[in-house]
């Protein structure tokens, strides 16, 4: 039997870690998500081998607890209230699978920076979700403004960040912000930067544009240029001769460790060299908030590329950065392919994948090699284990393997 809580006042904070919620919440998770298959291939090595394949996972893969934590709360928020309206501000995490799971269970996606003819179909009883990568601040305040109810779902290594540039803020520091200025993630950290009116930030994506930027620090330069350059990726009345005086880094959480640290290092020295050593400290200040379940998923594939593999696939919503850095990181040693399904393998001669560079998918013709081949697999953190299992399963039907057989062994 269903237990309905009662609507919920408008400062009211939603319950919905009860005990008797979570259970049915975690049963009905796992039924949706979990794989028998790769828990038996996790237990026996991270290997399966039949025939003339191989398949290697890396050690870390799929759902991360921020990502679990999310999903676990939307579920919870339409248990604990079926009669409600619910709505999910964009995505709740980066997989299509998973988006399309919740919205089959009457949770209606609005857009993630909602302009007003959605705002105003809202009505104070409905309850509205705040995915894991959080919101802006001003479609928070709108939100509030309506009296709508929160399910926050937001990371809490995302809110580390968000501290962070507050104080960057607080303190007169220009928050330079190493991510997808495009991304839901950096666009919520950015406004974190102006939430109190006097704060500036500067979205910073590749290493080319740090670049650029330190030298405009340290010689000058173009400032229509540079505003021009950075358009969307900067606040309003952003001053590069002003505002680059004293700087914080900061970052998305799920880009890679190592830019990330060369971002910073190269900025520290354009500020040494602008002020010099001893004036540094004012001038220059930066925290470590790469998310530990991004590195540690990074590292895995860093070790599992070390081992003798033939090609990669990497599984996982095309939008999702931890997963397309995962990508990055396989295309750099060996024929990487980048799916979001199993599907995706069309046959042993052909595979539709996702090609970062031209941004669209594309089908490339005898991906599989003959013979004796060792697969590598893993997974971004908004991967479910299931979509992993089906992967494996397709592999070994390609070559002709039950695996129902394998695992009766």
């Amino acid at each position: 039997m269903t237990t309905v809580a009662p609507p919920p006042t408008q400062k009211e904070k939603v319950n919905l870690r009860r005990p008797d919620i979570m259970a049915a919440v975690q049963a009905q998770v796992l039924s949706h998500y979990r794989s028998n298959l790769v828990e038996r291939i996790r237990a026996q090595g991270h290997v399966l081998s039949a025939g003339d394949l191989t398949i290697k996972l890396a050690k870390e893969f799929g759902f991360c607890y921020g990502v679990e934590r999310a999903i676990d709360l939307a579920y919870a928020a339409r248990r604990a209230y079926p009669e409600r309206r619910i709505f999910l501000l964009g995505e709740i995490i980066h997989n299509p699978e998973v988006n399309d799971q919740i919205r089959r269970m009457g949770i209606v996606t609005i857009a993630s920076r909602p302009g007003d003819e959605e705002i105003n179909q809202l009505r104070p009883e409905d309850i509205v979700i705040i995915p894991a990568f959080g919101t802006e601040v001003a479609t928070r305040l709108k939100l509030e403004a309506k009296g709508c109810q929160f399910v926050d779902t937001t990371c809490g290594d995302v809110m580390s960040v968000w501290k962070r540039v507050r104080q960057y803020s607080k303190d007169a520091v220009t928050s330079i912000i190493h991510g997808k200025a495009w991304h839901e993630e950096t666009m919520a950290t950015s406004s974190q930067a102006r939430a109190t009116g006097g704060g500036h930030y500067l979205v910073v994506f590749t290493l080319a544009e740090t670049d650029y930027l330190c030298n405009y620090i340290v010689n000058g330069g173009n400032k229509t240029e540079f505003l021009e350059k950075f358009k969307g990726a900067c606040s309003e009345g952003f001053d590069p001769d002003i505002h680059l005086e004293a700087i914080g880094v900061a970052n998305q959480t799920t880009m890679l460790r190592g830019e990330t640290e060369e971002v910073q290092r190269r900025l520290k020295n354009a500020m040494i060299q602008k002020y010099g050593e001893a004036q540094g400290a004012q001038h220059f200040r930066f925290f470590d908030t790469i998310c530990g379940a991004t590195q540690e998923r990074q590292d895995a594939l860093e070790k599992l590329l070390r081992d003798p593999l033939d090609l990669l696939l990497v599984i996982g919503g095309y939008n999702s950065s931890n997963t397309s850095h995962l990508a990055e990181m396989g295309e750099a040693k060996l024929p990487t392919f980048f799916i979001k399904n199993a599907a995706k393998m069309i046959s042993d001669k052909t595979i539709s994948h996702y090609d970062q560079h031209k941004h669209q998918e594309v089908e490339s013709q005898n991906w599989l090699p003959a013979g004796k081949v060792t697969v590598g697999i893993t997974a971004g953190a908004s991967c479910p284990n299931n979509l992993i299992e089906e992967t494996v399963r397709r592999l070994f039907d390609l070559r002709g393997i039950s695996v129902q057989q394998l695992l009766q062994n």
